[in-house]
């Protein structure tokens, strides 16, 4: 009951009265409540396709697929880019640069859909204009780059891309070996090494809070001291654990398990909505946009959908998450829930601009992070916000507003998580 009266107070507070039976009571649909898996797939070797669950065809669910990734890569409004014959850049078209976000992205895409060649030509990119090769940011990357130019527009990295660089090498090394023209292993190898070797020489260090063992948002100066809840991918952690083999194993399983600790406490405990940024402690960053929910945390429910996929070691808390997050935005209107809010539901008190527009949307990214948490749903509300994210499309909304890069990504890693295609890669002499 505390939870329901404060959830109406914030909505009262937020000029949307929504009767509190709206957010609990579950839906009427033919497939009956969404029945979650109890072992993750590293215990399996098993992914659940949810789309075949919900009806959808294994030929419908492959052309849609296709089609996401192709939207991506080879489309004409595709993010990504060759340059020569041996390199290949992702592009984040609305501000005019390459990420190491999107470039992390398209790695991971490239080495689920075993697509070697454009893997290689990414990383290959990566390396020669992104990867600092001396001095106290060396093996690091410089998060921001004109790829017309090469400049790099700051110097400084933002931790998550080292975190998915990571982890893409090592799934990649684990798929096609390491003597095929990139030791994808070595250069995964020599990110780590750096990384603990970083010893606050001119402000550089770890990209995790060895004190908290947590990922913070730069690896330098005050950054260093907080974080970001849509970094927080427990998952990665434990393939570092496994197949890095650094010495550090106790301490990656150790925050694989903090993180999912941490996750309880940047979740709000009625809307599930976390703020783009917090303390250590989960408490918001103060101060403008950090403490509101936004761009960023829209990675935060397919992300804890992902360590439920593969380790579902946090079943209990995971599935209320899930549960929580839809009802509040099913109470939005399962087709025109927003894509930024205050944590606790209420309206922003300024709206994020992106791409030279500034207003809300029922935007693709959003609404595919939302599905990917129907994995762990154990309402009938679920199969909604499934068929939600099969109707969606990767076009401009009525504003005029085109973002296939962010969108775009969210959007084909949600069909990947629902269809059972974002798979934990194993040696190839042990099997997938």
């Amino acid at each position: 009951m505390k939870r329901l009266f404060l959830l109406f107070v914030t909505l009262c507070v937020s000029g949307a009265i929504i009767a509190a039976t709206e957010l609990t009571e579950d839906v009427s649909d033919p497939r009956g409540k969404m029945v979650p898996w109890t072992k993750g797939a590293w215990e399996t070797g098993k992914y659940r396709n949810v789309f075949l669950e919900a009806g959808y065809s294994q030929e419908e669910i492959d052309a849609k697929l296709q089609k996401a990734y192709s939207d991506l890569f080879e489309g004409p409004n595709r993010v990504y880019f060759e340059v020569g014959d041996d390199m290949a850049y992702v592009s984040d078209l609305k501000n005019h640069d390459a990420r190491t976000e999107g470039l992390s992205y398209g790695l991971m895409v490239a080495v689920q859909f075993d697509k070697k060649e454009i893997f290689d030509k990414l990383w290959r990119w990566t390396v020669k204009y992104m990867q600092h090769q001396e001095g106290p940011r060396e093996a690091y990357f410089a998060w921001s780059v004109n790829p017309q130019t090469g400049r790099q527009n700051s110097q400084g990295s933002a931790s998550d891309g080292e975190f998915y660089f990571v982890t893409d090498l090592l799934l990649a090394s684990n798929r096609w070996g390491n003597d095929t023209g990139i030791d994808y292993y070595k250069e995964a190898r020599r990110i780590l090494d750096a990384m603990w070797s970083k010893d606050g020489t001119d402000g550089i260090r770890n990209v995790i809070n060895v004190e908290n063992k947590m990922i913070n948002f730069v690896p330098e100066g005050m950054g260093y001291n907080w974080t970001d809840p849509s970094y927080h991918v427990p998952a990665f952690y434990e393939i570092w654990a496994e197949y890095a083999k650094d010495g550090h194993e106790e301490f990656y399983r150790e925050c694989a398990k903090i993180s999912r600790e941490y996750l309880h406490k940047a979740c709000h405990p009625v809307t599930g909505l976390t703020p783009d940024y917090t303390q250590f402690n989960g408490e918001p960053l103060r101060g403008g946009r950090m403490s509101a929910f936004g761009f960023d945390s829209w990675r935060v429910p397919m992300n804890i959908a992902l360590d439920y996929s593969w380790s579902c070691k946090d079943i209990e808390w995971q599935q209320d998450y899930a549960n929580r997050l839809h009802n509040f935005l099913y109470a939005r209107g399962i087709d025109t829930f927003e894509d930024q809010f205050n944590p606790d539901g209420s309206a922003r008190e300024r709206i994020m601009g992106a791409g030279g527009y500034r207003s809300l949307r029922h935007s693709l990214g959003w609404v595919g992070a939302t599905a990917a948490a129907s994995l762990m749903s154990t309402q009938a509300k679920g199969w909604k916000f499934v068929d939600e994210v099969w109707e969606e499309k990767l076009e401009p909304y009525e504003d005029g507003y085109f973002d296939p890069y962010y969108d775009g990504f969210l959007y084909l890693f949600s069909l990947m998580h629902l269809s059972g295609n974002y798979q934990i890669i194993k040696p190839a002499e042990t099997g997938n």
